[in-house]
């Protein structure tokens, strides 16, 4: 079992940059696939961007939508998640989500954080 608590989200006007964390209980952190998500109001929730567990060697994955903007990264030492979100745009508001999952590359994501938001202003 992992829980998840996501944090450091907020109100902020286009092109504005945020970093969101969310920090996970339990001492197998690092054999965990890590994901942010996102689901905007009357959308379906989507990925946004992944990190593969440390065996695997922490391979990152990003959504178009979001590529060359947002960065994922984990600190295996905290137990923390982070995304950096930078020149954020109106279509980038919803709630953020980070989930935890299998080793490797998984199917589905097995636990999840209770969401963040995150809203941009024009």
């Amino acid at each position: 079992q992992v829980q998840l608590v996501e944090s450091g989200g907020g109100l902020v006007q286009v092109g504005a940059s945020l970093r969101l964390s969310c920090a996970a209980s339990g001492r197998t952190f690092s054999r965990y696939t890590m994901g942010w998500f996102r689901q905007a109001p009357g959308k379906e929730r989507e990925f946004a961007a992944a990190i593969t567990d440390s065996w695997t060697g922490g391979n990152t994955y990003y959504a178009d939508s979001v590529k060359g903007r947002f960065t994922i990264s984990r600190d295996n030492t905290k137990n923390t998640l982070y995304l950096q979100m930078n020149s954020l745009k109106p279509e980038d508001t919803a709630v953020y989500y980070c989930a935890a999952g299998p080793m490797g590359i998984p199917s589905q994501f097995d636990f999840w954080g209770q969401g963040t938001q995150v809203t941009v202003s024009s």
